[in-house]
């Protein structure tokens, strides 16, 4: 099949188009106002996008339920800071809870049922049960163009300046993923849980790391 997303003319009873970028991290979001009240949020569309310096992008698309931009978006403009909070399987029922449009001064880790603990770096509070923290600082946010003027996009880019990792989710220097347990998000309603992994070696490093392997070429 073929569509065009500005005609939405694909035909079918839901929107294609989440489920062909899959799977999907989830950046579990944790912010607290100018006044300080904390929030917290799970939004699908974030991911990585540099190395040095450690860099993420985070969307957290549309408007409030009450209206205006949602408190991530408000919440991290006013402060210029963020925490991710990694999703994973025995979290999932807390980070479904926190995704409801709860009203502004809603505490969503009271609601969610999760600890804040302070950050090192950051004023917005982690989530403690979650094996790997983020601390963020903004760099930029980009307004995207949208389809619906009540709809707006937004691209939130942030420096991650701190990293926390469970100890016992370290197994001889590398982050195990079994550990982790993530979930992420497919199309729709749909999650994953990432329990099944595999190893490729590319075959330049695997020639370059050979034993017999010879001076680089030139």
């Amino acid at each position: 099949m073929f569509y065009q997303p500005r005609h939405n003319d694909h035909g079918l009873p839901f929107n294609p188009f989440s489920a062909c970028l899959l799977p999907r991290p989830i950046g579990w979001t944790s912010t607290i106002s100018e006044s300080g009240v904390v929030n917290l949020a799970p939004f699908s569309f974030f991911n990585g996008v540099g190395y040095t310096p450690p860099t993420i992008v985070l969307c957290p698309n549309g408007p409030h339920s009450e209206g205006g931009q949602k408190d991530t978006v408000v919440n991290i403009e006013a402060t210029g800071e963020f925490v991710i909070n990694m999703a994973t399987w025995s979290l999932r029922d807390a980070v479904n809870t926190s995704g409801t449009s709860f009203p502004r001064a809603v505490n969503e880790f009271e609601e969610a049922g999760v600890t804040p603990v302070s950050a090192r770096l950051v004023r917005p509070p982690m989530v403690e049960e979650s094996p790997v923290k983020l601390e963020c600082r903004l760099l930029k946010t980009v307004r995207l163009p949208s389809y619906d003027q009540d709809y707006p996009f937004h691209a939130i880019f942030g420096e991650v300046v701190g990293v926390h990792i469970k100890d016992d989710c370290i197994v001889d220097g590398r982050v195990d993923f079994a550990r982790l347990d993530p979930i992420g998000r497919l199309g729709y309603m749909d999650y994953v849980r990432v329990d099944n992994t595999f190893e490729m070696i590319l075959k330049e490093m695997d020639v370059l790391t050979r034993p017999d392997a010879g001076p680089p070429k030139t």
